[in-house]
């Protein structure tokens, strides 16, 4: 029987003390692979708190987990993060870009330049300095696998969100270009691109009846997405059942790529 197996592999998901990466983490866990618990910086308690709380889980639960932080955007500090992964787990199989943001909503020309820079660093320098210590190890190794996670807007223009937008494009050609690099090397290199999910970030939106019914007429399946149906294909991916998979994104968005508003002639 066909069964995702993840046993002996070692993952950092990041950005994983909520939402999209909690998830992924303990789905990868209750796969068998050991977890890095991401989270940005030891000075922000609550996501400290939460970081631990998922690892705490996973390790009661009977999996591996340990708690790591670093500011993804300073490449200083995923230095010294995979340097610590190095220390405690050995290496990495599994790296997943999930950290990110889509900062405050302007249009370009009322846009604040620092801000949009800082969406972009993280978004995309910060997948960029991960996959570069990644692909340092997992080249050594002649195997691995890197998850990016981009969203539906490198596909869909999104009005005010011109950063967030241009940065999930350009992840998308970037995994493109790491996996044209890697595919012969053993390393496996994708995205997935989220569509509208129920996350406690856009809680504003799907918590108000009016947004959500807006949202729900976007999607052909007619309800936002939940974390746990991310995190499944997430650990698909992840495994050998996609052995023959590199260089594409898999969108999970429930249709709405396939613009359902055209169902009825438009």
């Amino acid at each position: 029987m066909l069964g995702i197996d993840l046993s002996g592999r070692r993952a950092l998901i990041t950005g994983s003390s909520s939402g999209l990466g909690r998830a992924m983490a303990e789905a990868f866990a209750e796969a068998g692979a050991r977890i890095a618990v991401h989270y940005r910086s030891p000075d922000d308690l609550a996501d400290q708190a939460a970081a631990q709380a998922v690892a705490a889980a996973i390790n009661q639960s009977g999996g591996q987990a340990q708690v790591f932080a670093a500011d993804i955007s300073q490449a200083s500090q995923v230095d010294s993060l995979f340097k610590a992964i190095d220390t405690s787990f050995g290496g990495l199989d599994i790296l997943v870009n999930n950290a990110g943001m889509d900062g405050a909503h302007a249009l370009c020309s009322d846009s604040d330049i620092g801000a949009w820079e800082t969406v972009v660093r993280v978004d995309l320098f910060g997948a960029y300095y991960c996959a570069r210590q990644a692909l340092q190890r997992m080249n050594r190794q002649k195997r691995g696998v890197i998850l990016n996670i981009t969203s539906v807007h490198e596909f869909i223009p999104w009005e005010g969100y011109s950063a967030y937008a241009s940065a999930k494009a350009g992840l998308s050609m970037f995994t493109k270009t790491l996996a044209q690099e890697t595919a012969d090397t053993g390393i496996r290199v994708l995205a997935i691109a989220p569509g509208a999910i129920q996350t406690p970030i856009n809680q504003s939106v799907w918590a108000n009846p009016v947004t959500l019914q807006d949202l729900d007429r976007k999607i052909a399946m007619g309800r936002l997405g939940t974390s746990r149906e991310i995190a499944t294909v997430a650990a698909f991916l992840a495994s050998d059942l996609a052995s023959y998979m590199t260089g594409t994104t898999v969108a999970v968005d429930g249709g709405m790529l396939i613009y359902p508003d055209f169902r009825h002639g438009g």
